[in-house]
């Protein structure tokens, strides 16, 4: 095993940790941006406001897509653990 290969392997990884955090992360930031906006307006200066909506957005978004992202790093792992052979040479 090279070192280019480690460096493909673990541009891999790290692209599919940025590609199955992403749309949780970009939901959390939404919900985020709508709960200030709101207490803006309404002048309310509660800071634990955000918390409940996020958790309750980020776990929906987790039910809908968490499928996907499941498939997606087993898909990764069985490809690592299939070419484990060309990778102890």
């Amino acid at each position: 095993m090279t070192i280019d290969d480690v460096t493909a392997i673990t541009g891999e990884a790290l692209f599919l940790i940025i590609k199955t955090a992403a749309p949780v992360l970009l939901i959390s930031m939404a919900v985020g941006l709508i709960i200030s906006i709101f207490q803006t307006v309404t002048s309310i200066q509660e800071q634990t406001l955000t918390f409940v909506p996020k958790v309750l957005s980020i776990f929906l978004t987790i039910m809908i897509i968490g499928h996907w992202m499941a498939n997606e790093m087993t898909d990764f792992m069985i490809r690592l653990w299939t070419d484990f052979s060309l990778y102890i040479r």
